[in-house]
């Protein structure tokens, strides 16, 4: 699946808290707006203990974030971004959410795929779902 991935979802993914994606190994490399990454890891909490199931645990977090940002499709923010961001959305969400999902959607309309949004944030999610894209990590109400 080609996914806009939040945030949020790299940093479970690097930290491996409760709620990871499941979805994870099934995305193709789509994209990520870059705020957000290296502000969030405090949020969660302390790091996972290491163990052979979990891999190195989140000691190595910032490097493991950094190699997933590596692995994705960066999608920079833009005046088009920032001008589809201010625009009227079909649900209320806060400025960040705003512009993920205007990245979002200015993309899946310049490369004219499916798209689906990646995120455990559940104001991104209802504003995603509003504009016809399927979510993953936030079940469907």
């Amino acid at each position: 699946m080609i996914a806009y991935v939040d945030a949020s979802v790299l940093l479970r993914v690097a930290l491996r808290p409760p709620g990871m994606l499941s979805e994870w190994r099934q995305i193709e490399p789509g994209s990520l707006e870059r705020t957000g990454a290296s502000r969030e890891p405090a949020s969660f909490g302390p790091p996972a203990p290491a163990s052979p199931s979990r891999g190195s645990g989140g000691g190595h977090a910032p490097r493991t974030i950094l190699r997933l940002i590596a692995s994705l499709e960066i999608v920079e923010i833009d005046s088009a971004v920032l001008d589809r961001a201010a625009q009227p959305m079909p649900t209320e969400i806060g400025t960040l959410d705003a512009i993920h999902l205007a990245t979002a959607l200015l993309w899946r309309d310049m490369m004219g795929a499916d798209l689906v949004m990646a995120t455990h944030d559940q104001a991104l999610a209802t504003a995603a779902r509003a504009y016809g894209m399927a979510v993953v990590g936030i079940p469907q109400p």
